[in-house]
């Protein structure tokens, strides 16, 4: 017996070591990351970056368009995928457990989770830009859309399973159809969970960049439009990280500062939610 807890113990510790060190090499990568991201960019941050357009090399210019364009073509995203994310999600949850076709919209939303984005750029590019003949922040917004509403799906469906039954048939024994029972006491009661895959699903659209390449393809100059080219964050710092001028490379760096800080800003928000879900 000695023997065998010893061995144990010796196991435990070597594992425990390891469990350990795996944590802060994860967490050493990001303090890395976080480190050159703030060492490099945060020089550049002044009023012209979020005034001013983009401009030619030799010319002081700033992100102010790029950024514009980011937030519509991802609100265009939410206001697409947000529906559809959560009204799938709403139908796995609560009318469909058991059918098959249930089983196929899981399995076809399991595939998008995990899709590469760039294979979702070029189909919307066939979809959506070529019958057209143009690029658009709209056909951006629609790629967009795509990555973003199964990680909805995903939560509003994980969400509304964690509500209980005896909750549902209390709504039901008063006289509550269905529809009333989802809207006013199940959706209630996970609205924070739900928010939480919302914010999820903006800080994956947000940081994208193959999509935008093949769809809204960028702009140099200021536009509301969303029915043509719309520069954006990620694909400003894609096209002046590898540019050879120094200030377009400052100006990468800073977009990358501020585009990562708007994504943990988002994570640590849905985190919040999330714990704040679990503890109701």
């Amino acid at each position: 017996m000695a023997d065998l807890y010893s061995g144990r113990k010796r196991s435990n510790a070597i594992w425990t070591t390891l469990a350990y060190g795996a944590t802060a090499l994860g967490l050493s990568m990001l303090v890395i990351i976080l480190a050159t991201l703030l060492w490099n960019g945060f020089g550049g941050l002044s009023l012209d970056v979020f005034t001013k357009n983009t401009a030619p090399p030799g010319v002081v210019g700033g992100l102010l368009n790029s950024i514009v364009g980011s937030i519509i073509t991802t609100a265009i995203g939410l206001a697409i995928g947000a529906p559809l994310g959560i009204l799938a999600g709403t139908y796995l949850a609560e009318y469909g457990r058991s059918d098959r076709l249930a089983v196929v919209v899981r399995f076809i939303n399991d595939i998008l989770l995990s899709a590469p984005s760039i294979v979702v750029g070029l189909f919307i590019y066939e979809l959506l830009v070529v019958p057209v003949g143009h690029f658009s922040a709209l056909a951006g917004g629609v790629a967009l859309a795509v990555l973003g509403a199964p990680i909805m799906v995903r939560t509003t469906e994980d969400m509304l399973n964690l509500v209980p039954d005896t909750l549902r048939e209390a709504a039901s024994a008063l006289g509550m159809p269905r529809s009333l029972v989802i809207r006013h006491i199940a959706y209630k009661a996970v609205r924070s969970g739900i928010i939480t895959g919302i914010l999820l699903a903006i800080a994956r659209m947000t940081g994208e960049t193959a999509p935008l390449i093949f769809t809204a393809l960028g702009n140099s100059l200021f536009t509301l439009d969303p029915r043509g080219p719309m520069s954006s964050l990620p694909l400003i710092i894609y096209e002046f990280a590898r540019s050879p001028y120094a200030e377009q490379q400052k100006l990468a760096w800073t977009g990358a500062l501020i585009l990562t800080f708007a994504v943990l800003a988002l994570s640590i928000t849905a985190r919040a939610l999330s714990a704040q879900t679990q503890q109701k």
